[in-house]
């Protein structure tokens, strides 16, 4: 089946890929100003509690372009979603759509926490300690959400 491409879904990749160049780009610009040492993990209240070298940021920024991939890859085929519900020919359009949001959704915030790690890490600090709490709640407040639409008028 194909679903069809929404401005919603033009938006987010759009967005998705514009934070993957643009870190990139200041990875690329700033790489010779970059410490050799840098924070390699943090712990849940967002202090340094791994020292890593500066090349870890290559593979931290290459993990969120796999990431961006492997769920724009996932998108093309709604057939191996585990949607939840009974999917009939009267409900699979707005049932594959809404899931397609949903997936595009995360997509763009795992995106934006791999690219944001990624440049906070050049700065050698601890993150906020609200930065988890946050994520969580954007992540899981936005597939509850479309869980909530994908539910109403089953």
């Amino acid at each position: 089946m194909k679903i069809k491409r929404s401005k919603y879904d033009t938006i987010i990749n759009f967005l998705s890929l514009l934070c993957l160049i643009g870190t990139a780009s200041i990875l690329i610009i700033s790489w010779k100003t970059i410490p050799n040492e840098i924070p390699g993990h943090y712990n849940a209240v967002g202090n340094i509690d791994k020292i890593t070298n500066k090349n870890s940021l290559i593979v931290l920024f290459a993990v969120g372009w796999i990431m961006f991939i492997g769920v724009s890859f996932i998108e093309r085929f709604p057939q191996i979603w585990n949607t939840g519900i009974q999917v009939t020919e009267q409900n699979k359009e707005r049932v594959y759509r809404i899931l397609k949001n949903m997936i595009g959704t995360v997509k763009l915030l795992v995106v934006l926490v791999f690219s944001y790690l990624t440049l906070h890490s050049i700065t050698g600090k601890n993150l906020s300690p609200l930065f988890l709490p946050i994520f969580l709640v954007l992540m899981f407040g936005s597939i509850t959400v479309f869980i909530f639409q994908l539910l109403k008028d089953k």
